[in-house]
């Protein structure tokens, strides 16, 4: 156990210098694009799911939970928060930069998070074209995240990288405890790797309403625990907070409920799409 801890270790603090790097170039481009970016999607119009599910793939501050906001008060369309969803990173960019992961992967994901986002943006708008507009104050919820966006840049990086630093920790330590005292194979199996429910499970994870979503999914596939069909699903429901921000400022409980089930079926269908895809070739 003591040569498991001390690997986790030395594995984590490989990682930092590019985790801690990382985020300071994130935290640079949230701070001098957020308030632009909203008020993009604020204006987008029809063009709604096209610019949000753009804009939701750049790892930005609170942009889902922004554009979750506008949605309550209907100064965005249900079509353009459900394209922020489906594209928004959250946590997994820095990960697999952090990992060295191949940029063919890194553009992969981002390329069908958005182009899923943007489809079933534009789809869902289109099958509700009538909706009420509010014309209420809109509210700035960056702080729901606890993301510290008003801190600078320096410490916003800094405490992001020890959060996910320390997650990454404790996540690989038990990964690592379990390849060696249960194996890798039935870990695989609890996952579902090579099932076409995997998706499922996935999709579920996802939905945690916290970073740590997404840092385990990106992890799991790493080391290839689950399948690129698994961890896409995963990505595609997973949108941070918002959808607990989502339960607490629309009121609309049926409705949320509905939005959370429309994102959770959106992303298992992606998912056994891809599995099928690969299956086939």
């Amino acid at each position: 156990m003591k040569e498991i801890i001390f690997e986790t270790l030395i594995d984590t603090l490989k990682i930092l210098p590019f985790l801690f790097i990382t985020f300071l170039l994130m935290e640079y481009f949230e701070h001098h694009m957020s308030n632009k970016t909203q008020k993009v999607i604020k204006k987008a119009g029809k063009l709604g799911p096209l610019i949000g599910g753009i804009a939701g793939a750049f790892p930005q501050c609170g942009l889902s939970v922004a554009a979750t906001n506008f949605y309550a008060t209907r100064v965005i369309s249900l079509g353009t928060l459900i394209a922020v969803y489906l594209s928004t990173s959250d946590e997994m960019l820095p990960i697999l930069i952090s990992n060295k992961a191949p940029l063919s992967l890194i553009f992969s994901l981002l390329a069908i998070k958005i182009g899923v986002g943007v489809l079933f943006g534009f789809i869902i708008d289109f099958l509700l074209r009538k909706q009420e507009k509010k014309s209420n104050e809109i509210a700035h919820f960056c702080h729901e995240a606890n993301c510290d966006c008003n801190h600078g840049i320096l410490k916003s990086a800094l405490k992001h990288t020890f959060n996910i630093s320390l997650f990454l920790l404790i996540i690989s330590l038990v990964l690592n405890a379990g390849f060696a005292y249960i194996g890798i194979d039935k870990i695989s199996k609890f996952f579902l790797k090579n099932s076409i429910f995997g998706p499922f499970l996935s999709s579920l994870i996802g939905l945690i309403p916290n970073c740590g979503a997404s840092v385990v999914l990106t992890e799991l596939y790493l080391r290839n625990i689950i399948s690129f069909a698994s961890v896409l699903s995963g990505l595609l429901t997973g949108s941070g907070v918002a959808l607990l921000v989502l339960f607490k400022v629309n009121k609309n409980i049926k409705e949320n409920i509905g939005i959370l089930l429309t994102v959770y079926f959106i992303g298992v269908f992606i998912g056994i799409t891809f599995n099928i895809l690969e299956f086939i070739s």
